[in-house]
Parts: structure tokens; sequence; C-alpha cells
């Protein structure tokens, strides 16, 4: 897959999360169990093509030093999406906190994979 495709289905993945994310934050509480899925199901696909990415530019040539690191960052933004987001959707209290984290861990997560993305596709 070219480059291009590649950034413009990683861009679009991010997207959806996005819109699907603001879709449960407005479906109120408790959580539309189909809503929550949609939003998880795209998450983790999104995770997977990434991985599948990391993976196949790997066996093309070796990773460099910065392309590793690149490839942590994202993975625990990644981790920590999924754990702020798994507390979320309980029905357990949860501290006011946590939903800042889940709101600002994305765009951190946008960033290092785009950088991520970048390293590994620029060469």
């Amino acid at each position: 897959m070219s480059p291009v495709a590649i950034a413009v289905t990683v861009g679009l993945s991010f997207v959806l999360i996005l819109l699907s994310g603001i879709w449960v934050s407005r479906s109120g509480r408790p959580l539309n169990v189909g809503i929550s899925s949609v939003h998880k199901l795209i998450s983790l696909a999104a995770g997977i093509y990434l991985l599948v990415t990391v993976y196949r530019q790997s066996k093309l040539a070796p990773l460099g030093p910065s392309e590793w690191i690149a490839i942590v960052v994202t993975g625990l933004c990644f981790a920590a999406m999924v754990a702020s987001g798994g507390i979320l959707s309980s029905d357990k209290p949860r501290p006011v906190a946590l939903l800042r984290v889940h709101q600002i861990v994305p765009a951190l997560t946008v960033l290092s994979a785009g950088a991520t993305l970048y390293l590994l596709l620029a060469s």
C-alpha cells in the first residue's frame, strides 16, 4: 500500500474514532452499548492497522532508534486511551480528571501516530 493511502486510512480512522466518541458522550448515561461498541471497534481496528503497518515496514528495512521511540510513545498513548476509556465506560463513579485525560490523550495519540507514520514511511 502506498504511503499516501496508509496516511489517509489512518487519518480517516482517527476522524471516525473522534466522531464516534462524540456520539458516545452525547448519548448520555447509561452508555448505549451499540454506540460504545462501534467506538471501541473502530479504535481497535485503527490500532491493529497501525501495528500491521509497523510490522510490514520493519520487514522492509530495519527500524532506527527514532522510529522505535515514536512507536513506543504511540503505543503508550493508545494504551492510555484504552485504559481511560475502559474506566469511563464502567458504571462506577469516576474522577472528573479521568475524563480530561481521555479528551487530551487522543490528541497526543494523533500527533505521535502521525510522527510515527512520517518516520516509517518517509524513507
